[in-house]
């Protein structure tokens, strides 16, 4: 082999012994054709001698010869990947490598080295092709012995900092770079030893001197070394610098928690909280967010700019620091600077951020931190501050700043802070936007339910409201006790359909419209007939159709409503339903019974007339009215009208009416329920003999002085002689308009509770009228007179006729 052929066989590393040999003319015909040869591609010396190389060649590659050709004769040889056909016709990829072979005043020929590919790993490359590799690659690498100590490394390794490579040979990792993780690396490598699995995708996470100030990610693969007899030599491992991609992580992972845990309430103080526990640590060490006062009341933040030229007042709504002891309280006052940053960024809507803040400058709120502190004292060194904005309204500012970690704020940073608090602006905006609509809801509520229960002596009353609109805190369902005259009480619990305002609002309308029947002193099954005459009309008035927006008059058609009057003198209750659950009736000794109650029609739809019953309810029972979302399922709209579900509940013993009825709504209604539950439980009184005086008096002229003494007598009893006055006055005008205007027998009848009441029945089918007479006129000032004396006076109708009736405070005015 000639200078030039050994210069190519050292050029490639090529192997005599791993070859086939083919000798081949200038013009490309086969001269020689070696055992090996035959071996290979199964054709014999016959076969293939004196014809061209490219029968033995796939037609793809036959027609590269020229081609190669020609790089043979310009390069020296060539080296590459051909498929040769096997005298079978199957095809075989083939490393081939072509060198010179001339021979002295002879003419060209050319040596083509065959090796098979089928089995082998790739082209077997050179020493100079491999060092290049290694040498110039972007990626680090280095080679570590059994101890761990640096053999060799590439150029690309010093980019992560140790040294150039002759500074290595010889020492480990923890000696060229001590503040790395060195045993974490050297962890990975033992285990490569030991094992022999290779370790890839290792992410070690540090500081490198080319960048100290800012955390780095590495991306680390090992793979042991062995000797020809397989034992361990030491480890390659590779380096890629990831950083980019650890942040970039990072950041998505931190706006992934944002996503998760900002806005999980309706709340703007928790809602600024969450915005600074997501923050820290991972983001920041330090976090303020500070909101104007209307947003955290509800309110509409100011109209137009606000003025840097004046301290502005914000409250701490959000504040979370990594050192736990430097707590601050929320809700406290943050007064800032006139044209300080954070004054700035409220003003204009735009971030600020400061890589290095002046040690010496103090911090710009006055009053948060109880004294005033230079940043240095408070160990701060790099900030951002982003309004919280939300359509386009600047609600406050959030500030961001650094202490424990070196690296400072960058505009990376900056653009991830704006969409963190973007995302929560838009949270603190529903908030605030719920508060204010929940406040205003809230007093729609205490408009429209019973702050307290009137005071009354006839029942012992307790109720419990549950609405299904757990933000609003309302819905459709009422409750209502109305004192009537004669020491009667009147119970009423009722439902509108829906939830929300819409539903309250229809409420309310019902609620105001049984109160002013409920004056007049109409029996039970006569205010429902009034109340489904008024729904009707409303409806008919409005002409809006039930599933239009602010239909709140037609939300009522189909309403429910019991209405019972309770008469503590003689124990009668007289009940009448529209479409509502009969009540249930828990006897003194804890037997519940049901009310054989006649249902009306809900209110609004028509139909049959409505009716009432009457029963006597012993002393100490309990009558106990309920929506019907009471016996409504748990985990569906449908209602149960077994009363067997409700029977168990109202058994149970408990301490106080109060807790009764909470622990029954407990037992048949979940924390959400689907519809509304109002539950009211009355205990029955009965006023006492001692309480109670009434006398027969017949149609005569004479029976009114005897009513007047009858009267004194009985007040002289009661201690209420400074009453004796005015009482008679009053028995004698109300005894005298009887006999005058009535006809059949007339009873007169004092009782004694919270007032003195005065009532003298008569058979009159009439209503007395109030007169203002003249001067001149003889007669007609008696219920006038009346008016003058009485606390309030009325008539209502009875089976046997009517009932005029008077009431006189038993106590001072102001008592």
């Amino acid at each position: 082999m000639g200078t030039q052929e050994e210069h190519a066989a050292e050029r490639h590393r090529f192997d005599v012994a791993d070859a086939a040999p083919v000798l081949l003319d200038a013009q490309g015909l086969v001269t020689c054709w070696t055992s090996g040869a035959q071996r290979l591609l199964a054709y014999g010396a016959a076969d293939v001698v004196g014809r061209p190389v490219a029968v033995l060649l796939s037609a793809e590659d036959a027609a590269r010869l020229p081609e190669l050709a020609e790089r043979c004769r310009r390069d020296g040889g060539w080296a590459g990947l051909l498929t040769a056909r096997r005298a079978d016709g199957a095809e075989v990829r083939v490393m081939v490598r072509v060198v010179a072979a001339p021979e002295p005043d002879g003419p060209a020929r050319w040596l083509a080295l065959l090796s098979e590919m089928e089995q082998a790993p790739g082209w077997d490359m050179s020493r100079t092709v491999l060092e290049q590799m290694v040498a110039r690659s972007p990626v680090g690498i280095a080679i570590v012995d059994t101890d761990l100590r640096f053999v060799w490394s590439n150029a690309a390794l010093e980019q992560f900092g140790g040294g150039p490579a002759y500074q290595r040979l010889g020492r480990r990792l923890a000696d060229i770079q001590p503040g790395l993780d060195a045993a974490g690396v050297e962890t990975q490598m033992r285990r490569v030893l030991e094992t022999g699995e290779p370790v890839v995708g290792y992410e070690h996470l540090g500081r490198v001197r080319s960048a100290p100030h800012r955390e780095t990610a590495h991306m680390m693969s090992f793979t042991r070394l062995d000797d020809d007899r397989g034992r361990a030599m030491g480890v390659y491992y590779t380096v890629v610098d990831v950083s980019e991609r650890h942040r970039a992580r990072q950041r998505l992972a931190l706006l992934d928690r944002a996503g998760r845990h900002i806005g999980r309430t309706l709340d703007v103080v928790h809602t600024a909280q969450e915005l600074a526990d997501v923050a820290v640590p991972g983001f920041a060490d330090l976090v303020w967010v500070d909101l104007l006062e209307s947003v955290l009341s509800g309110g509409e933040p100011p109209a137009g700019p606000l003025s840097d030229r004046e301290p502005v007042e914000l409250r701490r709504a959000g504040h979370r620091s990594v050192n736990e002891d430097e707590a601050v309280g929320i809700g406290s006052v943050a007064t800032y600077l006139a044209g300080s940053p954070p004054i700035r960024c409220l003003t204009t809507g735009s971030s600020w951020r400061a890589e290095q803040l002046d040690p010496l400058a103090r911090e710009w709120a006055t009053d948060v931190l109880g004294r005033e502190a230079t940043f240095r004292e408070l160990g701060l060194h790099s900030v951002m501050i982003v309004p919280v904005r939300a359509r386009g309204v600047t609600l406050g500012i959030t500030t961001f700043l650094r202490r424990g970690r070196k690296e400072p704020f960058d505009e990376d940073d900056l653009r991830l802070a704006e969409d963190l608090v973007s995302r929560a602006a838009v949270c603190v905006d529903n908030a605030r936007r719920y508060t204010r609509e929940r406040d205003a809801a809230l007093v729609l509520q205490r408009s429209l339910l019973p702050h307290r229960l009137s005071d009354q002596d006839a029942v012992e009353v307790a109720a419990c409201y549950r609405p299904a609109d757990e933000l609003t805190g309302l819905g459709g369902d009422w409750y209502d006790v109305v004192p009537l005259s004669g020491a009667r009480v009147a119970l009423v619990v009722g439902e509108v359909p829906g939830h929300g305002i819409g539903a309250a609002a229809a409420m309310g309308r019902l609620r105001t419209a049984v109160r002013t029947l409920a004056a007049l002193d109409l029996r039970p099954e006569e205010v429902l007939a009034h109340l489904d005459d008024l729904v009707g009309r409303s409806t008919r008035e409005d002409g809006v159709a039930p599933d239009t927006e602010g239909a709140d008059s037609m939300r009522a058609v189909g309403s429910g409503c019991v209405y019972a009057v309770y008469d503590p003198v003689d124990g009668q209750c007289t009940i009448a339903a529209a479409g509502h659950p009969s009540p249930a009736v828990v006897l003194p000794h804890g037997e519940v019974t049901f009310t054989d109650l006649p249902q009306g029609p809900p209110l609004g739809v028509g139909g049959p007339p409505f009716e009432s019953v009457e029963m006597v309810l012993a002393e100490g029972s309990v009558l106990a009215l309920y929506t019907d979302g009471l016996l409504a399922r748990g985990d569906s709209w449908t209602v149960d009208v077994d009363p067997d579900r409700l029977r168990p509940a109202l058994e149970r013993p408990a301490a106080s009416l109060a807790l009764h009825s909470r622990a029954v709504v407990d037992a048949l209604v979940p924390v959400r329920p689907h519809d509304d539950v109002v539950l009211l439980m009355a205990r029955t009184r009965l006023l006492g003999d001692d309480q109670v005086a009434d006398w027969d008096l017949p149609s005569d002229p004479a029976v009114v002085a005897d009513a007047r003494k009858s009267a004194t007598r009985q007040l002289t009893e009661w201690g209420l002689e400074p009453l004796a006055f005015t009482t008679e006055l009053v028995v004698s005008e109300l005894v005298t308009n009887a006999i005058r205007h009535a006809t059949g027998p007339i009873r007169l009848r004092l009782i004694r509770e919270r007032s003195l009441i005065c009532e003298v029945l008569d058979g009159g089918a009439s209503a007395p009228h109030l007169r203002h007479p003249r001067a001149t006129d003889e007669g007609g000032r008696g219920l006038l007179l009346v008016s003058q004396f009485a606390q309030r006076w009325g008539t209502r109708f009875a089976s046997e006729g009517k009932i005029i009736w008077a009431e006189q405070s038993l106590t001072e005015p102001g008592e």
